[in-house]
């Protein structure tokens, strides 16, 4: 079953778009260059194994839109990130960090073809979702997050429990039986 929130509204975003009334929703957002928003992503590892060599022409030309609701998503008419200034400002840095990651994955996801919000899957069965999450974790990872910190990313307010328990399935997020209760 499909979010019904998740899908109205990014179907309502698409439309605004297409009609070119986006900029009544925005009233008074901006657009940014990734690269003057997010210093030295073009040296991070992860980064460089969703784009390979085309990394710095990438995030050289990527742009984000500042937005006024929610965290960051990728907009899937022309592929730019969209951000909420307040979330940049007061968010936990190792959360906007990963969500940068995740997102960048999105944007690659968009750049081969994929449709980043296929309405045939909920949001934490979505392959896109899945393949973003699971490459999101490996990093959390290897940065050094414990599997209860990466519990904790991943929640999210338009998640139930058992939403949470069936992505870390479908991510293969080995977490002890006490892990798996909270």
């Amino acid at each position: 079953m499909v979010n019904p929130f998740e899908y109205v509204f990014w179907r309502i975003l698409r439309l605004l778009r297409r009609l070119h009334l986006a900029r009544l929703v925005w009233m008074g957002s901006s657009t940014r260059m990734f690269t003057d928003l997010f210093k030295g992503f073009e040296r991070v590892e992860a980064v460089r194994r969703i784009f390979g060599e085309r990394t710095e022409a990438v995030l050289g030309n990527l742009k984000v839109e500042i937005i006024f609701f929610g965290y960051m998503g990728v907009d899937d008419t022309d592929g730019h990130l969209m951000v909420n200034g307040r979330y940049l400002k007061s968010g936990v840095k190792t959360d906007i960090y990963l969500d940068v990651v995740h997102e960048l994955c999105h944007v690659k996801q968009w750049m081969d073809g994929r449709e980043l919000f296929d309405s045939n899957y909920e949001y934490v069965d979505r392959p896109t979702e899945v393949e973003a999450y699971r490459y999101t974790v490996q990093e959390a990872k290897r940065i050094g997050l414990s599997t209860e910190q990466i519990l904790q990313y991943l929640k999210t307010e338009w998640m139930t429990p058992a939403d949470l328990k069936r992505l870390v399935k479908n991510i293969d997020l080995e977490i002890s039986e006490s892990e798996a209760s909270d």
